[in-house]
């Protein structure tokens, strides 16, 4: 092995700390990047310290997705790592199909590595990578978190994913590979300019000569990174003097919160419309300072799938009903990924929103201290279109609704997320 492979090794090592995790997970795809990671990981932690299990995610998006993901089962096999290959069937033709399929590819995932008992997973994100996100995030006027751009850690899903490539070039990766002797195929997508990364990619060889380079805009998304940490701890401090979860719902003091500089003010609604609205990323910038301004007018809004409206001298962020009116689950599902119904029975029932029509079997609604937005989004029993229960709403029967993460996880999101 060469000086260079050497200190990529401890380079990659370096990444995890002096506790690496026993299980895991590898993110996989077949390219450069990733089939980088793979090898580099299986090299080097101490022999049986790390146990890693490779997942390779095929959106079914290219004809080649299958081939790609068996080469990556044969270099798995070398390396003596089991693989799984997950496959998204999802896709509508609505929308970014890069940001949807990005999406639900770390969903995916992230259940995959739930049913493996895995705590944490590795992605072969680059310090080029890093660095077209922070252009395309400066091209958006972003802010100090997009412009902070990829965290080495962040809580996804549950699950802690990290990027322990972030301090290298993908030549470096691919000088690393061709003096290992290992293959990796080459996704073409990655030279379509209908693509914007693609377009930053290329404009980023132009600004190399005014000496911004891959490297200068990495790190300066990593003295931006130390600004969100700052920014963030602030918010959980002043989160925490605040801020209630009641029934799911996230309520601040309005007297409070109107004193918040602005910023925090920002974060802290940001992150609390993300967690009730069950989204990966908060709303953007300018809809949020709309709603903020909604919020020192006395007036209601609606954002990311929630109210955020002012009732009993609170700011109160709750599920917005026509958000998920549709939704329905199975009595032993969680209905809106959040909530779990407990009760006496289970046979023929079905669990959705309350809605007006089932709030106006509920007669002492106004006895729970919830404004009538938040309860009609609330979760309810019924069996066909009888209301059997609403929680919620004072009609208990029997029954209860309990929170799959509660206030702790909410306080959590703010300075993990």
């Amino acid at each position: 092995m060469n000086k260079a492979d050497a200190d990529i090794l401890a380079r990659v090592r370096g990444a995890f700390g002096s506790a690496p995790p026993a299980r895991l997970g590898v993110a996989v795809s077949g390219g450069g990047d990733s089939v980088a990671l793979l090898h580099i990981l299986s090299r080097c932690f101490e022999p049986g310290s790390v146990e890693l299990y490779a997942v390779t995610v095929d959106h079914g998006l290219r004809p080649e997705a299958q081939a790609e993901a068996m080469q990556v089962q044969a270099l798995c096999a070398e390396l003596m790592v089991p693989h799984t290959t997950l496959r998204w069937t999802s896709w509508d033709g609505v929308g970014n199909l890069q940001e949807r399929a990005r999406e639900a590819r770390y969903q995916l995932i992230s259940e995959w590595a739930k049913t493996q008992d895995i705590a944490v997973f590795a992605v072969g994100h680059t310090a080029d990578d890093q660095a077209e996100t922070m252009l395309m995030r400066l091209a958006r006027s972003s802010g100090v978190d997009g412009l902070a751009a990829m965290p080495l850690n962040r809580t996804l899903f549950g699950i802690t994913l990290i990027r322990p490539l972030l301090g290298l070039s993908r030549q470096e990766l691919r000088d690393y590979l061709k003096h290992q002797g290992v293959r990796w195929t080459e996704d073409p997508s990655n030279e379509n300019t209908a693509f914007e990364r693609v377009r930053t990619r290329e404009a980023l060889k132009l600004l190399g000569p005014l000496g911004i380079t891959a490297k200068v805009l990495s790190d300066v998304a990593a003295n931006m990174d130390q600004a969100r940490e700052a920014l963030d701890w602030y918010t959980f401090l002043a989160a925490r003097e605040l801020a209630v979860v009641n029934g799911g719902d996230v309520l601040f003091n309005l007297r409070q919160f109107r004193a918040l500089p602005g910023e925090t003010a920002r974060r802290l609604l940001v992150r609390s419309i993300a967690w009730v609205g069950g989204t990966i990323r908060g709303p953007r910038r300018t809809p949020v300072s709309l709603t903020l301004d909604s919020i020192r007018a006395g007036r209601s809004s609606t954002l990311g799938g929630c109210n955020v409206l002012r009732h009993d001298n609170r700011v109160w962020v709750c599920r917005e009903y026509n958000a998920i009116q549709s939704t329905s689950c199975s009595i032993d599902s969680f209905w809106d990924e959040r909530w779990q119904l407990i009760g006496p029975e289970s046979g023929g029932l079905e669990v959705r929103a309350l809605g007006q029509e089932g709030l106006n079997h509920c007669p002492d609604w106004r006895a729970t201290g919830r404004p009538l937005a938040s309860l009609i989004a609330s979760p309810a029993v019924w069996q066909g279109e009888t209301l059997v229960a609403a929680p919620l709403a004072g009609k208990t029967a029997g029954w209860t609704a309990q929170l799959a993460a509660g206030e702790e996880e909410f306080f959590a999101t703010l300075i993990s997320h």
